[in-house]
């Protein structure tokens, strides 16, 4: 299926068409703002496909998953979580254009009635985004916030009513900030409405008996619109039976619901079980599941290819026993190998560690790899030197990188260095603050008695 896009500068007689992926033709902007529409030659129709078979609900919910690929491709690009929020407030048209092109691409599943999972609406929708980057380059956000259907000629006295109005709704309303106020209470209202026979929903229902307050959907909602809309029987359900069966107690599923709903919104059998398959084969005893999936759900929605397969395979470089630090510190294997793993094993290294000194400290506290160089490791590293403990320490007491150096480090210190005695840096942080005065007043009166 072939891809156009139509762009129009206002303005401006200067109107450019690229094919992709056929042609690479470079498309210069004298201004800003454009318009762009995408048609499908295979559709028949400007980038629909009929949505006569689509229930607004499920379309409310793929546009949510939409804007969710969007949103993670945008900050891919180097985007900030602040301008790619805005971005996507500025990008419904597009969006709908997305959700189009899953219709074009899809049609034989939504005829009989199929939803897409989240993996499979990602797969749909990336490749094209790549495309489009590929195309736009530097302008990609421009042609994401400016897509719109082509301007259809009005009479004169309809466009002057309909641009009173638009300038009457831009004087009186941010439209990024209604449009997302808009779409998040419609969500909510899913929460609320009552059917004809007097209850709520069914999903909602579902969810209170598992144990999760109205509020907290509410709030999980709030965060993330797209689950208010996913059905009970083709997508929570399946997802809290899957967590049911592999060990995790019921009374835990709000939990993990809460922390990421998203979980929902992936195919069972394309990611979930594959998944979990991996984690067995690395070693995860079955019977510790339940107590990583509640301190991490995220971990089953990673993919083995891109993400859990090479983590491991780094840390197993490093000599590292995987499934111990996967039960550990599950978070860790979220993190990238090229922008956080191999920054934080260079730091070490650079100062003087060996591979086995970095592996002891994995082992002994794997979280270490979750701080920040700039913001925690080296500001504590440099005070660290300014202490009397040697280098060797830290391979005993990693945790020491996961106290607050202003809160608890430099005071505990100050107090140890004024009574003139010394503790060993496990003591001096770990202890309770009765316990660590209880300790001082210990090595000081031993001190006085010799």
């Amino acid at each position: 299926m072939k891809a156009s896009i139509f762009v129009r500068p206002v303005g401006l007689l200067f109107v450019s068409r690229t094919n992709f992926p056929h042609s690479r033709t470079r498309v210069s902007f004298p201004q800003k703002v454009f318009f762009c529409q995408a048609k499908y030659s295979d559709s028949g129709i400007d980038g629909k496909f009929s949505l006569r078979v689509v229930s607004p609900t499920l379309l409310a919910a793929e546009k949510e998953e939409a804007k969710a690929v969007l949103t993670l491709f945008l900050k891919k690009q180097g985007l900030s979580n602040v301008v790619a929020a805005r971005t996507i407030n500025r990008s419904d048209a597009f969006v709908d254009h997305l959700v189009s092109r899953l219709h074009s691409v899809h049609k034989s599943r939504y005829l009989v009635g199929r939803e897409l999972s989240t993996l499979e609406i990602r797969e749909a929708l990336v490749p094209y985004l790549e495309t489009l980057l590929e195309e736009y380059e530097g302008i990609l956000v421009d042609v994401v916030e400016n897509f719109s259907k082509p301007p259809v000629e009005e009479r004169s006295e309809e466009k002057v009513q309909k641009q009173t109005v638009i300038e009457n709704s831009v004087a009186s309303v941010s439209p990024s900030v209604a449009s997302s106020d808009s779409r998040k209470l419609k969500a909510l209202a899913r929460v609320s409405d009552i059917s004809p026979t007097g209850k709520l929903p069914s999903h909602i229902v579902y969810l209170v008996d598992l144990g999760m307050e109205l509020e907290v959907i509410r709030e999980v909602i709030r965060k993330f619109p797209a689950f208010a809309y996913y059905s009970l029987d083709g997508k929570i359900k399946p997802v809290v039976e899957f967590l049911l069966d592999l060990g995790v107690p019921k009374s835990d599923i709000p939990t993990i619901l809460t922390k990421r709903p998203q979980l929902c919104g992936i195919s069972l059998t394309e990611n979930l079980i594959p998944t979990m398959a991996f984690l067995e084969d690395l070693g995860v005893d079955k019977r510790q599941w339940a107590k990583v999936l509640t301190r991490c759900p995220n971990i089953i929605s990673y993919s083995v290819e891109d993400k859990l397969r090479p983590t491991a395979e780094y840390f197993r470089s490093l000599e590292v026993d995987v499934a111990v630090l996967l039960h550990r510190s599950p978070q860790t294997f979220g993190l990238s190998i090229e922008a956080n793993l191999k920054p934080v094993t260079e730091f070490f290294l650079e100062r003087g560690y060996s591979l086995g000194d970095v592996a002891t400290m994995i082992s002994r506290y794997g979280a270490l790899y979750t701080f920040s160089l700039p913001d925690n490791l080296i500001s504590k590293w440099e005070f660290f030197l300014t202490m009397v403990y040697p280098r060797s320490e830290l391979i005993k007491f990693p945790q020491y990188f996961g106290y607050s150096l202003e809160d608890r480090i430099k005071p505990r210190y100050e107090i140890m260095r004024k009574c003139g005695v010394k503790l060993l840096l496990n003591q001096m942080l770990s202890l309770s603050e009765e316990d660590f005065h209880k300790l001082l007043k210990k090595k000081m009166e031993k001190m006085l008695a010799n």
